[in-house]
């Protein structure tokens, strides 16, 4: 009896973070999407989704919270504090694209973090990305002439470009991480030779 209760807890839970993966990615792209499409996106029907999520407002929480957890998590798995400061910035690049739908629904939109009560304290990436850029700078890595949350800005900016670019059909999903990688550390100036 209790292998029948566990399959059917364990289903339960495949079709909640289904429905909220769903609802973070439709919502990243259209804020007025209705439920019927996030239902579709999560192949369950809306009746199902009603089921775990009674109205619009209970799911949207759900996903933000949910994906708060999820982008903490990839940034953990990315072990940013750990290796050099060049390939820990590619891990994370890596695990933020790996993760862009939740990053696009949480952070592309103010109002998202402002409405559902993630407080900037709260967002996963801020203080360890900014730790991390200072290791950078201290060990001569990263540019020590701007301040770290310019070049997390930047960051942020360049992964967001490569995701939208994506979305836009103009990038492969595959090349994004490469191509965001290889502008941030090399930026897009060519340097000439008679430069100095």
């Amino acid at each position: 009896m209790s292998g029948t209760a566990d399959t059917q807890s364990g289903t339960r839970n495949r079709t909640r973070r289904a429905i909220l993966s769903a609802a973070s990615s439709v919502l990243a792209r259209d804020w007025s999407a209705p439920l019927a499409e996030i239902a579709d996106a999560a192949e369950v029907g809306r009746t199902t989704l009603h089921r775990y999520f009674p109205d619009r407002e209970t799911l949207i929480k759900a996903a933000v919270d949910d994906s708060v957890e999820v982008i903490t998590a990839s940034t953990a798995a990315a072990a940013i504090e750990d290796g050099p400061p060049l390939e820990a910035m590619r891990r994370l690049v890596a695990a933020m694209v790996e993760v862009g739908d939740r990053l696009m629904f949480v952070f592309g939109d103010p109002r998202v973090l402002e409405t559902y009560g993630v407080s900037k304290a709260d967002a996963p990436l801020e203080d360890a990305v900014v730790s991390l850029i200072r290791r950078g700078q201290d060990e001569g890595v990263f540019d020590p002439g701007v301040s770290p949350v310019w070049i997390r800005h930047v960051l942020w900016a360049l992964v967001y470009t490569g995701l939208e670019e994506s979305e836009g059909g103009r990038l492969p999903r595959h090349g994004v991480t490469a191509t965001v990688i290889r502008t941030f550390e090399n930026g897009i100036m060519l340097r000439r030779s008679d430069e100095s």
